[in-house]
């Protein structure tokens, strides 16, 4: 028996895919022209995508396919290179050549995929498809103009199918796609805990603590399409209508800080977000950095944060951590710009006029930022850190970067980056 029969009787007779997949997982029956799978983290949305693909080129159903996701190295990384990518999860005897240069896979029989990411759009008005998954279409930068152009090329063949992985959250297309349900469009909802047999116990321990219960754990875990808030200080519309792909040149920048206190498994984040302000006063929000990170770990964040963007200034609340958290950067860097910023009033004060000049469109961010944002629209008055399980630490760092660019000080003139 040659190597190839060898394989592939191999692999017939450990059943495929489909023997091993969960029913979920499976692409539904019926003449529906797009599939989407709205689950929580861990759901396995990623090996359910790469089934689907190889199953289309296994059958010869399709032959040009477009693989979008969020950013090119998430594409990659996860829809290519992941543990459960295309390449991990091929059979032996139909195993796809990735040309990363290319962005390209070609499969034995002629089929070929090609990688796209929602940062760059226009790349894919030209190409021709006849089959797309689209991976965290929620997260996505330019969502709408990416979508627009994956359409207008998925035009080859009789039936051109695309098929949407993602976690949910309640942006204006998704909210579209789900109300064709039931007519092209056919959805299978699932949760994280579907999967619990092949996810870590310790990771469900940790997600179950931290997050069940609360607003982001059944967003993120349970995958509920939640809508505003109406009592949130932020509102979801404001953020997606404001949006930016970049930012013009800006007369101010600095790198915000809420530090955490501990660095351990149930220790808050430490919030590191940065911010510019434009001649004109607009804000716009260049990047989020926060992360969990013990003190030596956040401040070279920051410090690279300040050096990447060539910031002004960092600022670091220093109500908890006084003077260890300046010390803590000039440990690593003394030449840099620090500003510490003591909070006297509650979250709720300080927030409310940040809150202000997003309602007034004077704000705006550069690209997505999903855990900040979620932060943000489920941020209300009567906030409860007990109740809802967590420091909105990013929200806060967002605060004070705002705080710092919408008063007085926007209007001096940046002054290089000192190095």
């Amino acid at each position: 028996m040659t190597s190839i029969a060898a394989a592939l009787a191999a692999a017939l007779e450990d059943g495929g895919w489909r023997a091993k997949a969960r029913p979920s997982q499976l692409p539904p029956p019926g003449a529906w022209n797009g599939w989407m799978i709205l689950a929580g983290r861990g759901f396995g949305k990623t090996r359910a995508g790469a089934g689907w693909v190889h199953e289309l080129v296994e059958t010869r159903q399709a032959g040009r396919i477009a693989l979008v996701a969020a950013t090119a190295a998430d594409a990659r990384d996860t829809l290519v290179e992941g543990v459960s990518g295309l390449l991990n999860t091929a059979p032996s005897w139909n195993r796809p050549i990735y040309e990363s240069s290319k962005r390209r896979l070609t499969w034995p029989n002629g089929a070929v995929a090609t990688t796209f990411s929602s940062e760059e759009a226009d790349r894919l008005r030209g190409p021709e498809h006849d089959a797309a998954w689209a991976d965290e279409l929620a997260a996505w930068t330019d969502v709408q103009g990416t979508w627009d152009m994956l359409q207008f090329g998925l035009r080859l063949g009789k039936r051109p199918r695309w098929l949407v992985t993602t976690t949910p959250r309640p942006i204006k297309l998704l909210k579209e796609l789900l109300a064709r349900q039931g007519r092209d469009v056919v959805v299978t909802r699932g949760s994280t805990f579907e999967n619990e047999a092949n996810l870590a116990p310790t990771f469900l321990a940790a997600v179950r603590q931290r997050y069940e219960g609360t607003r982001l754990g059944r967003q993120e875990l349970n995958a509920e399409l939640l809508s505003d808030n109406p009592g949130a200080l932020w509102q979801l519309d404001w953020l997606d209508r404001d949006r930016v792909s970049a930012a013009p040149e800006l007369r101010r920048i600095v790198v915000a800080i809420d530090p955490a206190v501990s660095n351990n498994e149930g220790s808050d984040e430490t919030g590191i977000i940065v911010a510019g302000v434009a001649a004109d006063g607009t804000i716009y929000v260049l990047e989020d950095c926060s992360g969990r990170y013990a003190p030596h770990e956040w401040a070279a964040v920051a410090i690279s944060a300040y050096r990447r963007h060539k910031a002004d200034r960092i600022l670091a609340e220093v109500n908890n951590g006084g003077a260890m958290v300046e010390a803590t950067i000039r440990a690593l860097d003394h030449r840099v710009s620090f500003k510490a910023v003591h909070a006297s009033r509650g979250k709720v004060v300080r927030a409310e006029p940040i809150a202000a000049l997003y309602e007034q469109r004077k704000v705006h961010h550069v690209g997505g930022f999903d855990v900040l944002e979620d932060q943000m629209c489920a941020f209300t008055s009567d906030f409860d850190r007990a109740k809802v399980g967590y420091s909105p630490d990013r929200l806060d760092a967002l605060v004070w970067a705002l705080t710092e660019l919408s008063g007085p000080q926007n209007i001096i003139i940046r002054t290089p980056l000192r190095i």
